[in-house]
C-alpha cells in the first residue's frame, strides 16, 4: 500500500496511553463485510452491513473500494448523482480518482490523498478514473466513508476539502512497529488536517508482523476498527480479525490492535482504519443519496433533485450509470 510511508519511524512522535489509562475497549461484535459492486461496476466491501446503526453514529456507511488490479479499459467510476445532509470522505490508497461537483469542488486524489465533501444543503457530483488510467489500467484501492451531519448543519452550503497525503499527521507506536496516519481528529496530540462538523477521528495504521498498537481514545467517542488487509487481533482478549472485517468496540480509554506474526503474501502487513466520533443521537432517515432527519425532508430532497434545484450537470461527456447509486 503506497499511502504515505516513512523510512524511519523512530523520527516520528510516539503514541502511547498515559499511565492512568487502563480500561481497554473490548470488541462487542466482529462482522465480515459482504462484497458487491457500485457505480458502473467496481467491486466494494460494505463494511457496515449488519451493524446496529446506533453503534456507528455519527457514521452511516463505509465502502472499501477494490483492492483490484484493472486491465486496460476496465477502470470504472460513477455517474453524476446527488447528495444532501451528510459528508463523503474518499481516501485513496492506490490508484487515482477524479472528482467534480456542481458547487465548484473537485480535483484528483491518489496514493494517500483524501477528498472531504460536505454535501450540506445539496449538490451533484461525479467520481471517475482519469482517461489515462482507463487506457492503461492499474491498481485501484480506497475507502469512502459517509459522516452524518447534525440537524443544524444539514442545510449549510456545500464545501470541499482537498487533503494531500503529505499533510496528514504522522506518528508511530513506541517500538516503531506501527505507523499511524491521522487524517482527522487528534490522537495523543497528533492532529489530522480534516475539518469536521462532528467531533471525530480517522486513522489509517499499518502494523508490521507481530507488532501491537495501543492507542488512547476519547471516552465520549465510539470506536470502530476496520481491516483493509492482513490478519491480527483486537482488544486485550486478542479476538481474531482479518481482511474485510469490522470490530465494534465497547467503552474504554484505549484501543488495542495487533498484527499476526505470519501474514499472507498478498498483505505482508496489517492495515486497519480506526474510526470514532461523538454520537449525534438525532432521528435519521436515509434513502439512497439523501440522509435527513424526517421522511418529509427526504421526500423534499428527491423533489428538489428532480426539479434541478441541487445543480445542473455540465454539458460534458461523462460515464453513464445509475444516478441513485450509494457511492459518494
Amino acid at each position: 500500500m503506497p499511502a504515505i510511508t516513512v523510512d524511519d519511524l523512530t523520527t516520528l512522535p510516539r503514541v502511547a496511553p498515559a499511565p492512568g489509562q487502563t480500561e481497554d475497549r473490548a470488541p462487542i461484535t466482529v462482522t465480515t463485510a459482504p462484497q458487491g459492486y457500485e457505480g458502473e461496476g467496481f467491486p466494494v466491501r460494505r463494511a457496515f452491513a449488519g451493524v446496529d446503526p446506533a453503534r456507528l453514529d455519527p457514521f452511516i456507511h463505509l465502502d472499501q473500494m477494490g483492492e483490484v488490479e484493472y486491465l486496460p479499459g476496465e477502470p470504472k467510476g460513477t455517474s453524476w448523482h446527488p447528495h444532501r445532509g451528510f459528508e463523503t470522505v474518499t481516501y485513496m490508497i492506490d490508484g487515482v480518482m477524479d472528482h467534480q461537483d456542481t458547487h465548484g469542488g473537485g480535483g484528483s486524489i491518489r496514493d494517500g490523498d483524501t477528498q472531504w465533501m460536505t454535501a450540506g444543503s445539496g449538490l451533484l457530483h461525479i467520481e471517475s478514473p482519469p482517461e489515462w488510467l482507463v487506457t492503461s489500467g492499474g491498481l485501484f484501492h480506497g475507502l469512502q466513508l459517509w459522516v452524518n451531519l447534525p440537524r443544524a448543519d444539514k442545510w449549510k452550503d456545500p464545501a470541499y476539502q482537498d487533503i494531500r497525503g503529505g499533510d496528514v499527521g504522522l506518528a508511530s507506536s513506541p517500538d516503531g512497529g506501527a505507523l499511524l496516519r491521522v487524517i482527522a481528529g487528534d490522537v495523543d496530540g497528533v492532529s489530522g488536517p480534516g475539518s469536521t462538523h462532528t467531533p471525530m477521528a480517522m486513522v489509517h495504521a499499518t502494523l508490521a508482523p507481530g507488532a501491537e498498537l495501543v492507542v488512547p481514545w476519547r471516552t465520549d467517542f465510539n470506536a470502530l476498527v476496520y481491516v483493509l488487509g492482513g490478519d491480527g487481533y483486537v482488544g486485550r482478549e486478542r479476538r481474531p480479525i482479518g481482511t474485510g472485517q469490522l470490530a465494534v468496540l465497547g467503552h474504554g480509554e484505549t484501543i488495542t490492535v495487533g498484527a499476526a506474526s505470519g501474514q499472507q503474501s498478498r498483505h505482508p502487513t496489517l492495515d486497519v482504519v480506526l474510526l470514532g466520533g461523538e454520537p449525534i443521537r438525532e432521528p435519521l432517515v436515509w434513502a439512497g443519496p439523501f440522509v435527513m432527519n424526517t421522511r418529509a425532508e427526504v421526500k423534499q430532497a428527491f423533489e428538489d433533485f428532480q426539479k434541478g434545484r441541487l445543480g445542473t450537470i455540465p454539458m460534458t461527456r461523462v460515464p453513464h450509470g445509475d444516478v441513485g447509486g450509494q457511492l459518494g
